[in-house]
């Protein structure tokens, strides 16, 4: 029986760790995005991942792999377009600046993911989303469109409800991981968002972290901060640890 045990234990463990991931094709409305898929089991709880600014790149990849090590099916959506990746400044601004400014596009594109997602064979019944930077935006976006989800937790995104706009809707628990030292989106923004999820009684946990700027996850760049990578990534998994097992 306890080689039976052990070998049992074995084989979960080869099965999440060799998982493979692989990119999906998609399409909304006529036009084609590339999303990235990976689970280490069926009916595995699923994460659905909104990118950077810079489209879907290793960075989510990596993000994704991190997590099916940890059990979890990873959906990294686009919200760009199949082949849409910017490089340069002023493109990244025009492709996000074009869904910020048009709010039902960037809503019918993350539920186009999602639909994408479920055929992938991804658990939707128990799913969280989570995003970084532009992504944290849109995952905020998602919240207050009413999306049931069991929570949604943005990585240093923009905490702004734009105008016409509440949590009201929203849904599931919310975990805000925000560097304190961030001049893009200030303390002033978190606590707004704050008083605004306690005004609409939105279950949420909002964490900020010390001498972090915009952007502190990024592996590699100039504003990673490897303290608080590791704390706000713990955090997460605990968070997704409580959340699917509610």
């Amino acid at each position: 029986m306890k080689k039976l045990m052990i070998t049992l234990f074995l084989l979960l463990i080869s099965s999440t760790v060799f998982a493979e991931g692989h990119l999906v094709t998609y399409t909304i409305d006529g036009e084609e995005f590339e999303g990235y898929y990976i689970s280490p089991q069926k009916k595995a709880p699923l994460v659905f991942m909104i990118h950077d600014w810079d489209g879907l790149t290793d960075y989510e990849i990596k993000r994704s792999q991190m997590l099916v090590e940890q059990g979890y099916a990873v959906f990294a959506a686009d919200m760009f377009g199949k082949g849409v990746r910017p490089t340069t400044i002023a493109d990244k601004k025009k492709l996000t600046g074009s869904l910020y400014r048009d709010r039902d596009r960037m809503r019918a594109l993350l539920n186009g993911g999602f639909t994408a997602a479920q055929a992938q064979g991804g658990n939707v019944e128990n799913a969280i989303a989570m995003g970084y930077c532009f992504g944290g935006t849109v995952i905020l976006e998602y919240a207050r469109s009413g999306k049931n989800l069991k929570g949604f937790a943005p990585f240093h995104g923009g905490l702004t409800t734009p105008e016409g706009q509440d949590h009201s809707q929203t849904k599931g628990k919310l975990l805000v991981l925000h560097g304190s030292a961030d001049t893009s989106v200030t303390m002033d923004d978190f606590a707004a968002l704050t008083k605004e999820l306690e005004r609409y009684q939105v279950n949420h946990e909002m964490i900020t972290y010390s001498g972090a700027p915009h952007a502190f996850s990024v592996f590699g760049s100039e504003r990673y901060r490897k303290e608080a990578d590791e704390k706000s990534w713990a955090r997460f998994l605990g968070y997704l640890k409580e959340t699917f097992a509610e």
